[in-house]
C-alpha cells in the first residue's frame, strides 16, 4: 500500500483529522463572539500554501451531514486538492466546539457533536496511492489505539502525527479537560514524527528529555515540542537530517540505527504581524506550525530549514482571523474574504 507511481505523477499527501465549527469568544474583547470554520482546516490551509507543486491534498475526513455542503465548498478553495478529493458524509451532526480565550496561549474548549471514529475496515480503502500521511487528531477521537497500529503495520509511506486532542478528555458538559495518555511508547511506535505542545508533553512524560527518549527509542525520526511564542524545541537521532533519511519500508523499533547522542535544538518564535484591528489571532498557530514544517520536509528541506519556514508561517498565521482565505494569507497574496 502506497508510493510506487510512475515518474511524473502527481504525489499524494493524505490528511486524517477533523472539520469543525468554532465559535469563539474573547479573542477580541472588544468584539462579540466569532462563528467560523476551525479544526483541521487550519492545518489544510498551511499545507495548501506550503507543500511543493508536484504534491496534492487528499482528504481523510468525515463530516457531519449538517455542515457536509459547506466544507465541500471550503475544499474548492484550495489549489492543491487533488481532483478526486471527497469527504465521507455521516448521519450525525457535525463536531462544534466553543472557545473562550483567557488569554493569547491560554483557552477552554467545550465539544459538541458527534462524528464517529475511523475503523480499520473503513479507512483501509482510503489510503490506496498515497505518498505520505498527515494525521492531526482534531477531536481526539479520530481513532483508536488498535486502528493507528494497524495503519502503521500496513501503511509504508512516512506518517506524521499531531497528538493533539489525545490529551484531553471530555467532561458530561462538552468542557475538554487535560488528561494523560495512556501506552504512550504505543502511540510513539504509529509515526515518524510527532508534534506535541508543552502542556501536552507534561501529562505524557515528566520533561521533554524523557519524552524524547521513549519517542526515538520507539522510532520517531523527530520529536517536536512547540512552546508558544518561545517557538519550538526538537529532539532527532544522529542519522536523521531530511525526508530521504527515513526508512519507507520494514519500520520497527529501531529506525535509522547509527548510535550516537540526541540531537536538539530551540528554533525561536519570531515576531507576529499585529494582525486586525492591531490584535493578533493565536487560534490554529500549532496546526498551521505542523502543517508547514511537514511540508517542508516533504519538499526536501533539512530538519532546521523546515521548522524555520514553519515558525514563519505560524507568525503569519497571527495575522489573519480565522482559516477561510487563510492560505492566500500565508502565500502572501490578499485574502478573498
Amino acid at each position: 500500500m502506497t508510493t510506487g507511481q510512475p515518474t511524473g505523477a502527481r504525489r499524494r499527501l493524505g490528511v486524517l483529522g477533523t472539520f469543525v465549527w468554532d465559535i469563539i469568544y474573547g479573542r477580541d474583547p472588544r468584539d462579540g463572539p466569532v462563528e467560523e470554520w476551525g479544526g483541521i482546516t487550519y492545518a489544510l490551509s498551511a499545507l495548501d500554501a506550503a507543500l511543493p507543486d508536484e504534491w496534492e491534498i487528499v482528504p481523510v475526513m468525515k463530516v457531519g451531514a449538517d455542515l457536509a455542503s459547506q466544507a465541500r465548498d471550503y475544499l474548492r478553495t484550495l489549489r492543491r486538492m487533488a481532483p478526486d478529493a471527497a469527504l465521507v458524509e455521516v448521519p450525525y451532526p457535525n463536531n462544534r466546539v466553543e472557545l473562550r480565550y483567557q488569554s493569547a496561549e491560554r483557552r477552554s474548549e467545550r465539544l459538541t457533536g458527534g462524528i464517529p471514529p475511523w475503523t480499520w475496515v473503513g479507512l483501509t480503502p482510503l489510503l490506496h496511492d498515497l505518498d505520505a500521511l498527515y494525521v492531526n487528531f482534531i477531536s481526539g477521537m479520530e481513532m483508536d489505539l488498535q486502528t493507528m497500529q494497524l495503519l502503521r503495520q500496513h501503511y509504508h509511506g512516512p506518517i506524521y502525527c499531531d497528538l493533539h486532542s489525545l490529551l484531553l478528555a471530555i467532561e458530561p458538559s462538552g468542557l475538554r479537560i487535560p488528561q494523560p495518555l495512556s501506552a504512550v511508547a504505543e502511540w510513539c511506535r504509529c509515526a515518524d514524527f510527532i508534534q506535541v505542545n508543552e502542556d501536552e508533553m507534561a501529562l505524557m512524560a515528566p520533561d521533554p528529555v524523557a519524552l524524547a527518549a521513549t519517542a526515538l527509542e520507539a522510532g520517531v525520526r523527530c520529536l517536536s515540542v512547540t512552546l508558544g511564542s518561545r517557538g519550538v524545541v526538537y529532539f532527532a537521532p544522529p542519522d536523521f537530517e531530511a525526508m530521504a533519511d527515513v526508512r519507507m519500508h520494514g519500520r520497527g523499533s529501531a529506525l535509522g540505527g547509527r548510535p550516537g547522542p540526541v540531537r536538539t535544538a530551540l528554533i525561536p518564535a519570531v515576531p507576529a504581524a499585529a494582525g486586525p484591528a492591531q490584535n493578533g489571532d493565536p487560534t490554529g498557530c500549532g496546526d498551521v506550525w505542523g502543517a508547514t514544517y511537514f511540508s517542508r520536509l516533504l519538499a526536501g528541506d533539512k530538519l532546521a530549514d523546515a521548522m524555520r519556514g514553519a515558525v514563519i508561517a505560524a507568525a503569519r498565521n497571527v495575522g489573519h482571523r480565522g482559516a477561510t482565505g487563510l492560505a492566500h494569507h500565508l502565500r502572501g497574496e490578499l485574502s478573498p474574504r
